[in-house]
C-alpha cells in the first residue's frame, strides 16, 4: 500500500510539473508576440496616413504585412533591409523566403518586400505591396 501512495504521488506530482513546464513555455512566446502586436495602430488612434497613401517601409512590419505607426526593426538580410515588429519576425525573415516576398495586385508578379511601393489598404493598417507607383496607380484606377 505504501509503494502504491508513493508511486500514485510520484505519478500525480510529474503531471503537474510537466503541465506547468509546457504551460510556462508557451505562455511567454505567446503574450511576448501579443503585446507587441497589440502595439500596431488601431483605428481609433491618430494614423498620419489614409487608406490608399504610401507608407514609409521602415514603418511596416513585413511579416504581418501591416502598418505599425512607428519606425520597426531593421532586419538586413541579402544586401537589402527589411522590417519586423518584434524578435519572432526578426528571426522568421531571413528563414521564410514568404516574409520577404509579396504578390503585386496589379501584375501578380512576385516583387521583394524590400523594395516595394506599400501603401495603406485599410483602416486596420493592412498593406498591399506594389512593384512602384505606376502600378499602384493604374491599380486604383480600376
Amino acid at each position: 500500500m505504501k509503494k502504491l501512495t508513493i508511486v500514485l504521488g510520484v505519478s500525480i506530482l510529474s503531471i503537474f510539473v510537466l503541465t506547468s513546464c509546457q504551460n510556462k513555455k508557451e505562455e511567454p512566446t505567446v503574450t511576448a508576440h501579443e503585446e507587441q502586436m497589440s502595439d500596431m495602430m488601431q483605428p481609433s488612434q491618430t494614423m498620419a496616413y489614409n487608406v490608399g497613401d504610401k507608407v514609409p517601409n521602415k514603418q511596416v512590419c513585413m511579416v504581418n504585412n501591416a502598418y505599425m505607426g512607428k519606425d520597426q526593426f531593421e532586419v538586413p538580410y541579402d544586401g537589402k533591409t527589411y522590417y519586423g515588429c518584434c524578435n519572432m519576425c526578426v528571426e522568421r525573415i531571413p528563414n521564410d523566403e514568404t516574409a520577404r516576398k509579396a504578390t503585386d495586385p496589379f501584375t501578380g508578379k512576385e516583387i521583394d518586400k524590400a523594395n516595394a511601393y506599400i501603401v495603406l489598404k485599410d483602416q486596420q493598417g493592412n498593406v498591399d505591396y506594389f512593384e512602384n507607383e505606376e502600378n499602384y496607380k493604374k491599380f486604383s484606377q480600376l
